[in-house]
């Protein structure tokens, strides 16, 4: 895999990252992850308790989520860096209030956190990224030749064939 080539990248492989492994420690050990939240264990669960098949979901897009944002980052799509700037700054503002709301445990603050945390790193990686010249699209020349790798929405030179043309 590529290593991210902007600020903001690095911002979103390390919650890609984080994403990834924590879908899978919640597919491979519910029990510590639920523990990690700050919810209780209880010995044995109700009739009718879907906390089990709710964490599987959960951690499955989580997996997925980690795993979309490792591809954000090797293809530099920064327009997704953009989109989950906005999307996490209102994560963090439903898991605050649930959290105030005592819907969740006060140790569900520290998701909520890491959420707030996370897209005001990015915003401030997009910022300086532009104030560097990072081409929004892609990454600064590199190489003798200066080319520059553009990869956002597919756009590439003029005379270029689009992807799926050629299957």
């Amino acid at each position: 895999m590529k290593l991210p080539r902007s600020i903001a990248g690095w911002t979103i492989a390390v919650f890609g990252v984080l994403a990834l492994a924590m879908g899978a420690v919640g597919l491979l050990w519910p029990e510590a992850q639920l523990r990690m939240l700050g919810f209780e264990m209880p010995e044995t669960r109700a009739v009718g308790d879907h906390t089990g098949t709710f964490l599987l979901a959960s951690s499955m897009a989580a997996f997925n989520m980690g795993v979309y944002y490792l591809l954000a980052t090797v293809t530099e799509w920064r327009v997704f860096y953009r989109f989950t700037v906005v999307f996490r700054l209102v994560t963090f503002t439903v898991f605050t209030i649930a959290v105030l709301a005592d819907i969740a445990p006060d140790r569900f603050f520290g998701v909520a956190a890491w959420e707030g945390l996370g897209a005001v790193a990015t915003a401030v990686g997009l910022r300086l990224d532009a104030r560097r010249g990072v081409p929004a699209g892609g990454v600064t020349s590199s190489g003798a030749a200066g080319t520059a790798a553009v990869a956002e929405e597919g756009t590439g030179p003029a005379d270029a064939a689009p992807a799926d043309a050629a299957r």
